[in-house]
């Protein structure tokens, strides 16, 4: 099947929706060597979503060159909900990836595709099916679709429909990033952030502060704080847990682990918004985990998570 901008693979429209920026990594290989992969937080997260089964949908502009095209047809390959995404004549967003542990990024894209994206264009009655939306990364800091991204998602919380937020630290989140941060973390109702994101975004090096001042931001919040090889922690209104990973073995890309644990969480949370924090948890570490071991974002199903997920050892934090 030939896929266009006007292909419908849907009946209906996403539930689940995440807005921003989908990109292209060049990933660094050798000294004269670099390969090309699609990825971007935001559209890593409605990849996931996705895959675990949800009626999942990417929002955003992308590009109508070559760069743009393979976004696109991996966003259909994943089933997202085509009418969401934009395409622009204009510039690819590219993300140059140095150093992949730890990673350092260079972004490139002046007046590129992904800040041509356009609200009042999305399809008839988007809202009307939405149950969550999903917000985060460098697209809260390209103006000018920085400023509609925050009033869209402000507007939609007025409606009802729940926030989520990963701001994903980058270096370009300086000083000027603060008020942003400080309004989506208000109307977020679960937000996750890593030790490094709070370290940057708080700059500090105690990444506690920077929990303390999101609890009193939002203390109604669930914030998920994912911690790498030693697993996450969530703060919920229940109790605080921290889960321990599986112990994983062979050859592993720990690339979109972090976006692939924000859709475990997410998934568990839409699928059953009324079980123990501990199950939400577990997924969201699984899925993590999953990613890890095989293709990312786009390896994950609820059968490939479920199988870790007896693997995970939830307890509550810890009192130090």
């Amino acid at each position: 099947m030939t896929l266009t901008p006007s292909t419908v693979l849907h009946a209906d429209l996403a539930s689940f929706v995440s807005f921003g920026e989908a990109l292209t990594d060049m990933v660094r290989e050798g000294p004269d060597l670099w390969r090309s992969r699609t990825g971007g937080s935001p559209w890593n997260v409605a990849i996931a979503m996705s895959r675990l089964g949800q009626l999942s949908a990417f929002a955003g502009g992308i590009s109508k060159d070559r760069f743009g095209q393979a976004l696109w047809q991996a966003s259909a390959d994943a089933s997202l909900d085509l009418r969401f995404i934009q395409q622009f004549a204009k510039s690819p967003l590219m993300a140059y990836v140095h150093e992949v542990d730890p990673p350092e990024y260079c972004f490139v894209g002046d007046d590129s595709a992904d800040l041509h994206f356009r609200p009042h264009a999305l399809p008839a009655g988007w809202r009307r099916a939405l149950r969550w939306a999903h917000f985060g990364s460098i697209s809260l800091t390209r103006e000018p679709l920085a400023a509609r991204l925050v009033a869209l998602a402000e507007s939609l919380k007025d409606d009802g429909v729940r926030i989520s937020y990963d701001p994903n630290y980058r270096i370009t989140m300086d000083s000027r990033y603060d008020r942003t941060l400080e309004r989506m973390c208000r109307i977020a109702d679960v937000i996750k952030v890593s030790d490094d994101d709070l370290r940057g975004l708080f700059r500090s090096r105690d990444h506690h502060l920077g929990l303390a001042q999101i609890a009193a931001w939002n203390p109604r919040a669930i914030v998920m704080l994912t911690l790498g090889e030693r697993g996450a922690q969530l703060f919920h209104p229940k109790g605080d847990l921290s889960a321990s990973p599986p112990v994983l073995e062979g050859a592993l890309d720990t690339v979109g682990a972090g976006d692939a644990a924000m859709g475990g969480l997410l998934f568990s949370l839409m699928q059953d918004p009324q079980e123990d924090p501990e199950e939400h948890l577990r997924w969201a570490v699984a899925a993590a985990a999953a990613a890890c071991t095989g293709a990312g974002v786009h390896g994950l199903s609820s059968g490939r998570v479920s199988a870790f997920l007896g693997l995970v050892r939830v307890q509550p934090v810890e009192v130090v």
